[in-house]
């Protein structure tokens, strides 16, 4: 015990202490996310098949059109995960991720370790609507690793070393590897100007630019080791580009500054903005660049706010005391030892809440599953066995997968990237109602309808007689088709590439 009594008399072991478990208990979350169902579905089929799927074999619309299963690595670890210890397993390891994540950022802060705790602190809240039992985390924990290597390496170069492997490992579980030589890059390029500037001296940033290059072009050789080889080089372009992402996933949309949940990100922005407007903080431009660039894509998706926090709170940090904080000198060895007690206290009272908000969380976990998802409408579909083509609310797709796959297959999903803008349009033009709506599902040859009890859809699917109810509670309702739809079955005329292939595998599926 005297060991830890000391230890916690250690101030930046206490805070980081401290910081930990307050952190594991913040970023705990039910695992309620809409993609989380379909990546455990991938995962599963991965596991079970001993391969990785290049086609897609979940929906009825682009059944067999190629598709960059990215997250493969990541979807098997939480397939594994949830095997063995189910939910409860998948919430701690994703507060586990996210807290790395922090804890990184932590060790990077340059000041008194309580500033330090409460300027990260500042960054987590700042960062919370993107956290969840989602792939994305490994991308914000992937690149903490990389600005703690890229800062580390100013004085132990041998540690950029680390960071092909790294990038590889990353590429294989997020497509936000892509951020990786982004970073790199603008980081070169605020090197560049502190050289050509004057700054700081040529000879000394140099090497660093020569290394930091060598660096990314070994990130970039390495994108083809994965199961999709080459084909990742275009996918995080391909995403950037789509439409339909900024569309149905309200992450792509940029922050809404007057709910209360980006309050801590308003607090943020609005601390860096006064820190240079009083000249308290300046940071090198290698730093400056990618924080400026950073701060463009958080106001522009809500997604991007954790990899802005990575920069933020350094630089937040740097403007507070540094040192450390020392015990009055009288009676300094009484004090000492009181503290250490006291702290050992609070540990352990923070630790307990910890384990008590996990056991929350996942003791919670089947009613928050019922309030975000149609569960209820779900199992009676399960119950009733084939239900065809299916389509569902577009929040519910991947929910639909997980718990109606193999024997239905649904419209659309999260997956955006895979159904691309046309479809997306399609489906938007068939939830609310406006020309062709009707259409739409004759000739796709819907069967089966899961959608909101107060959508647009519902209503109009309430008065049509070639469309019955069959389930209906306060979230969701199912209609069935009555009889064979009107038109023909739909063929797909983009992209050029669906072809036979993809009307061979409809057909079959009919």
């Amino acid at each position: 015990m005297d060991w830890a009594l000391q230890a916690l008399r250690n101030t930046k072991l206490l805070f980081g202490t401290l910081l930990f478990f307050g952190l594991l208990a913040m970023t705990a979350r039910t695992a309620t996310d809409p993609d989380l169902w379909w990546h455990l579905r991938t995962g599963e089929w991965i596991v079970q098949t001993g391969q990785v799927p290049h086609n897609d074999p979940f929906s009825f619309t682009r059944a067999g059109r190629p598709w960059v299963s990215h997250e493969w690595l990541s979807e098997v670890l939480f397939y594994g995960i949830w095997r063995f210890a189910s939910w409860a397993g998948l919430i701690v390891f994703s507060s586990m991720i996210t807290t790395g994540g922090f804890m990184l950022l932590y060790l990077r802060c340059r000041a008194r370790p309580h500033w330090a705790a409460g300027a990260t602190t500042l960054g987590a809240l700042a960062s919370a609507p993107a956290w969840g039992v989602r792939p994305q985390m490994f991308t914000f924990l992937l690149a903490s690793v990389l600005l703690w290597l890229v800062e580390r390496a100013e004085e132990k170069p041998w540690l950029l070393l680390w960071i092909p492997p790294v990038f590889l490992l990353w590429l294989n579980l997020h497509a936000g590897f892509a951020l990786g030589p982004a970073l790199l890059l603008a980081w070169c390029a605020g090197l560049a100007w502190e050289g050509v500037s004057g700054e700081t001296d040529w000879t000394v940033v140099r090497p660093q630019i020569v290394r930091l290059l060598l660096v990314i072009a070994a990130c970039i050789a390495v994108v083809p080791l994965n199961p999709s080889g080459a084909e990742l080089y275009r996918y995080p372009l391909d995403v950037l580009r789509s439409g339909g992402m900024r569309s149905f996933i309200a992450e792509w949309a940029s922050p809404d500054f007057h709910q209360g949940r980006y309050a801590a990100m308003h607090l943020l922005c609005l601390a860096l903005l006064i820190l240079f407007a009083r000249g308290a903080v300046r940071p090198k431009v290698r730093v400056l660049f990618p924080l400026l660039g950073t701060l463009l894509a958080a106001l522009d998706a809500v997604r991007h706010i954790p990899i802005f926090v990575l920069f933020a709170v350094p630089v937040i940090a740097a403007a507070l005391p540094v040192g450390s904080i020392r015990a009055p000198d009288n009676k300094a060895a009484q004090h000492t030892k009181f503290r250490g007690r006291f702290a050992a206290c609070v540990v352990i009272l923070i630790a307990v809440f910890c384990l008590v908000r996990w056991s929350m969380l996942v003791l919670g976990q089947s009613q928050s599953e019922a309030e975000s998802f149609p569960k209820k409408a779900v199992d009676f579909l399960a119950s009733k066995g084939n239900s065809g083509r299916l389509f569902a609310y577009y929040d519910w797709g991947g929910y639909a997968i997980w718990r109606l796959y193999p024997e239905d297959r649904v419209f659309v999903d999260g997956r955006a990237d895979l159904y691309g803008d046309e479809l997306l349009d399609e489906f938007k033009v068939t939830m609310q109602l406006k020309p062709r709506w009707r259409q739409v599902l004759e000739e796709w040859q819907v069967q089966t309808v899961l959608v909101p009890t107060s959508s647009a859809l519902a209503q109009a699917l309430a008065l049509d007689y070639d469309w019955r109810s069959e389930y209906q509670d306060d979230r969701a309702i199912v209609f069935r088709r009555v009889g064979p739809p009107r038109g023909g079955e739909r063929t797909p005329k983009t992209p050029s590439q669906q072809g036979k292939k993809v009307q061979k595998s409809l057909a079959e599926l009919s």
